[in-house]
């Protein structure tokens, strides 16, 4: 009688040897994972889930008081509590999935040395953990624009429809450049110092403290070239009416990601496979 294996392991030939197939075959997997993220976050802590909000809304009032008051920082003309929220709403997304997803290697090798499943699967589920969090805290945002938009200080327009296409660039841009360097940590820990460090200067060119508008139009060409900036202002512009929206920019952010997520696929199938042994 043969036997039929319902799996069959062997390793991977290229290095663009994505088996989405199989991925979806290990779906219950990563909704295993995306609930093990909210449990190990929040177990053990008083608040829980509140903290989803509050600390968007903490960061959001400091920013008011040190950059809208003390520094003086122009908003573009938007009413400064809606403008720090929704940069931050937008960031804390994109700084939460890179630097989880560039640990995955490290966080999770006691796993990936027992047990076979495709190691995408736990970036993705990082990934998907941090759209839930972005959507209760989005809800935020929501009631920030109604209240604005009934107050006649602002003007959401149609580019609300851009939404999804922003999240998932947001997504894939976070995915590639989180098992970028995922890769290179198996090797040089210091990365995870690193991206931790680095993550926290790169919100300053990001546009999330202050508007495009605000720059000469040398810096602001200069500062549109970052991936995330188009992303933020088209995100400002489409709920608020005032922002840089430009095209051309957001399909050149669009460019870049698909190129970062196609390098990091790549490095990542080749370390994949020998990662065990430097880790």
């Amino acid at each position: 009688m043969d036997n039929k294996w319902s799996t069959i392991i062997k390793p991977k030939s290229n290095l663009l040897d994505l088996n989405l197939k199989e991925l979806w075959k290990y779906k219950d997997l990563i909704s295993l994972f995306v609930n093990r993220d909210f449990t190990t976050i929040y177990k053990q802590t008083i608040l829980g889930p509140l903290w989803i909000v509050i600390n968007p809304l903490l960061t959001t009032l400091i920013q008011m008081f040190v950059f809208g008051g003390i520094a003086g920082l122009s908003t573009d003309g938007t009413p400064q509590f809606i403008f720090y929220l929704g940069g931050n709403a937008i960031w804390l997304y994109f700084s939460t999935c890179f630097t989880k997803t560039a640990n995955t290697f490290i966080n999770n090798s006691a796993v990936f040395g027992k047990v076979y499943f495709p190691r995408l699967v736990s970036p993705i589920s990082v990934t998907i953990s941090g759209l839930v969090t972005f959507f209760i805290q989005f809800i935020l945002f929501l009631i920030g624009i109604v209240y604005y938009t009934s107050q006649g200080q602002i003007q959401p327009n149609c580019y609300v429809l851009l939404l999804p296409v922003l999240l998932i660039e947001l997504a894939m841009l976070s995915l590639g450049c989180g098992i970028i360097i995922s890769s290179l940590t198996t090797k040089y820990r210091d990365l995870s110092i690193l991206v931790t460090f680095g993550v926290q200067l790169l919100m300053y060119g990001s546009a999330i403290i202050f508007p495009v508008s605000s720059l000469s139009p040398k810096l602001a060409n200069i500062l549109m070239l970052n991936p995330i900036v188009p992303i933020v202002e088209t995100f400002r512009y489409s709920f608020t009416g005032n922002g840089t929206f430009s095209i051309s920019y957001l399909l050149i952010s669009f460019a870049v990601t698909i190129v970062v997520l196609f390098i990091g696929i790549m490095i990542f199938n080749r370390i994949e496979k020998t990662f065990m042994d430097t880790i």
